[in-house]
C-alpha cells in the first residue's frame, strides 16, 4: 500500500505540507532541499500508491553515528504504520553503512513518538532542557545502538 524511496528535491514541496501539519516549527523548503543534497544526508519519503507523499524521514551521517534529525506523516495517514515503514527502511539503511547506532530528540510530550521508538529499541539516555519551543518544551534523547 504504502512504498519508501530515497527523497530528491523535487519532492521538497511535498515534504514541506508535511512539516506545516506537524510541527510548531517547520523545516523551511530551502532547508528540506538543501537536507536532500546533503553528502551525509539519507533522506526518505513514504508514498501512496498514487505516488502522493504521506510521510518522511531524515538522518544525518556523521562519522559512525547516525541523527535522525526529523520524522512525520501526514495527520490523515497517522497509525497506519507508515512512520514505521520509514523507520524500519532507514534502520537497514544504517545498519548498511557501518553505523553503530541511530540518536534523536523527540518532546517529553510526544507519547506517540516515544511509544514508536521504544518499539524499535530505542532507549532514552538524557534530556535537553527547553530543547523545542512554541512551546517550550524539554526534549528526551533517545539512542539505539546496533550490536
Amino acid at each position: 500500500m504504502f512504498t519508501v524511496t530515497n527523497a530528491n528535491v523535487t519532492h521538497a514541496e511535498e515534504i514541506h505540507a508535511i512539516e506545516l501539519t506537524s510541527f510548531s516549527d517547520p523545516w523551511s523548503t530551502t532547508s528540506i532541499s538543501e537536507e536532500i543534497e546533503r553528502k551525509h544526508s539519507v533522506c526518505l519519503v513514504a508514498m501512496d500508491e498514487n505516488g502522493n507523499i504521506v510521510g518522511h524521514v531524515s538522518m544525518r551521517h556523521i562519522i559512525n553515528e547516525g541523527h535522525i534529525s526529523n520524522i512525520a506523516v501526514l495527520p490523515e495517514h497517522r497509525r497506519m504504520g507508515i512512520a514505521a515503514l520509514l523507520l524500519s527502511t532507514l534502520v537497514e539503511k544504517a545498519i548498511g553503512m557501518d553505523i553503530i547506532g541511530l540518536t534523536l530528540e523527540v518532546r517529553v510530550s510526544n507519547s506517540p513518538a516515544l511509544s514508536l521508538y521504544e518499539k524499535f529499541g530505542f532507549v532514552v539516555e538524557g534530556y535537553r532542557k527547553n530543547y523545542y519551543s512554541h512551546p517550550n518544551e524539554d526534549a528526551a534523547i533517545m539512542w539505539k545502538h546496533f550490536d
